[in-house]
């Protein structure tokens, strides 16, 4: 259960109460469920120095299985992140009818009884070229870089320098940048990290596009990282943006922490399941 010494602002609740209770929603989509959606890492999980560990808190995950467990016609549930769809349900240990994007939008999938059901993402010739080009000339960055590593993603190239040193870190990242620029991608940056894309999406296009597909009347969307800003900004009145920690948001509420996240995705499995969590 969540630390019972934290509350949710004021603000916060009563939005989490009209969102469940279906105030605001738009009359083509008053039936429908509520989406609730959240960023992976930094938010259900904590950050860690080696994503391989990451895994859901404890208070989050039971919340994400009662969630997962709701009615269909009440509640969906989604993670949206950076991380390879594989490696997002290898670590986020999800139930059955969650929906899963991976790639910052770039691959979607759903966890089944049988596993993670998806559809390969497939290149053309000038993508799969672009995208060697660009790993190639990370790797080369991060050679120079200790404890900097380079992530591959069907469809992007990412280097990691959480692990490198002060000035390692920002001459690593204005190369990588530059790499990126020379290619003519855009390159994203995000915490301890810099992301190049060869195929053009974002989690505010994945969030509209699980808005979509589910019928949702509403949306719920948490998120930690400047990459979940372009979620928050597709999000509309009577949804409900939550941002993890500091930073510049347009988010319209904010938590403290991952504990304080778990506390909200308690709270909304209390008002969307109809049951409060086991004592």
């Amino acid at each position: 259960m969540p630390d019972p010494a934290l509350a949710l602002p004021d603000d916060l609740e009563t939005a989490l109460a009209r969102l469940a209770g279906g105030a605001g929603a738009s009359p083509e989509a008053a039936d429908g469920p509520v989406l609730v959606a959240s960023d992976f890492d930094g938010v259900v999980a904590r950050l860690v120095d080696k994503p391989d560990e990451s895994r859901p808190t404890a208070s989050a995950g039971a919340a994400l299985a009662r969630l997962a467990a709701g009615s269909p016609d009440r509640v969906r549930l989604a993670l949206v992140s950076g991380r390879r769809l594989d490696d997002l349900a290898r670590v986020s240990r999800v139930p059955a009818g969650t929906l899963l994007v991976g790639s910052h939008g770039a691959e979607q999938g759903r966890v089944t009884g049988e596993g993670l059901e998806h559809t390969p993402v497939a290149l053309s010739a000038d993508e799969a070229d672009r995208l060697e080009n660009l790993t190639t000339a990370f790797e080369e960055v991060a050679g120079t870089a200790e404890g900097a590593w380079v992530e591959h993603k069907p469809t992007a190239a990412v280097l990691h320098v959480r692990l490198a040193g002060p000035e390692d870190t920002v001459r690593a990242t204005a190369e990588a940048v530059a790499a990126s620029e020379s290619l003519g991608l855009p390159p994203m940056r995000g915490k301890d990290v810099v992301e190049t894309g060869v195929v053009a999406t974002s989690k505010g296009q994945a969030l509209e596009a699980l808005r979509a597909e589910t019928g949702a009347r509403a949306v719920f969307y948490m998120g930690d990282d400047v990459t979940d800003e372009r979620a928050f900004a597709v999000l509309h009145d009577g949804d409900v943006s939550v941002r993890v920690g500091p930073g510049e948001t347009v988010a319209r509420h904010r938590v403290a922490d991952p504990d304080e996240a778990a506390l909200v995705l308690t709270r909304l499995a209390d008002l969307l399941t109809g049951a409060s969590a086991p004592g």
